[in-house]
């Protein structure tokens, strides 16, 4: 596994430690494959930019008759943070993790986008699910050094649980990989904290042509 270094010192890690102790200062402008999604989503909401990846990814992966896998991650204990720490504080926190992200996506085209309150869904064609596992566990590193507070969690600071679904695209979408990944988060989550979860969906296309 390659080494994540994230510097504590840079601009934005300093604001939110700075929110986190006595108040926030204004955020930093945004960068990287992160920051792409984020300006996107000022046009369009973010359900509408998971399911135009999502229909993009798709159609990329069954044409070439290969992969697809959806990461789905969700900032743990969010309720209990926010209450902790309001909302300013858990914006900036949001953004970091984001940015954290967005620096271990190995592709120019992979982007990190915003799902629900707290989440982000990664969709990623052409990817195997032991490179997509690997990401998982670089993010999971970069968050660990990011090392943002949470006094909240058991762990000392701000942790993220994840689900990975995998599927051989064929035919038209189908939006239960998204969901299978989001469901898998809730049970890493029931399970404690920073888990991550995996579902392999490939093979239900030929169960359903059997079926038919």
């Amino acid at each position: 596994m390659n080494k994540v270094t994230i510097n504590g010192n840079d601009g934005l890690w300093a604001r939110i430690r700075a929110a986190l102790n006595r108040g926030a200062d204004s955020p930093e402008p945004a960068y990287g494959q992160a920051a792409i999604a984020r300006n996107a989503g000022k046009k369009s909401r973010p359900a509408q930019l998971i399911d135009d990846a999502f229909r993009h990814g798709w159609a990329d992966a069954a044409g070439r008759h290969v992969s697809l896998c959806v990461l789905a991650l969700e900032m743990d204990g969010h309720a209990d943070y926010f209450a902790a720490y309001g909302r300013e504080v858990v914006e900036h926190s949001i953004e970091a993790l984001e940015q954290a992200i967005g620096r271990q996506l190995p592709r120019p085209t992979d982007r990190c986008l915003r799902h629900g309150r707290a989440g982000f869904v990664l969709v990623l064609p052409d990817m195997p699910v032991l490179m997509a596992r690997e990401l998982a566990s670089r993010i999971a590193a970069a968050i660990r050094q990011a090392g943002l507070p949470n006094r909240e969690s058991h762990a000392g600071q701000v942790t993220v649980s994840m689900g990975l679904a995998t599927i051989n695209p064929q035919g038209a979408p189908d939006r239960a990989i998204l969901n299978a990944a989001v469901q898998a988060v809730r049970k890493a989550q029931r399970r404690g904290i920073a888990r991550l979860e995996m579902v392999d969906l490939r093979g239900n296309e030929d169960r359903r042509r059997r079926a038919a």
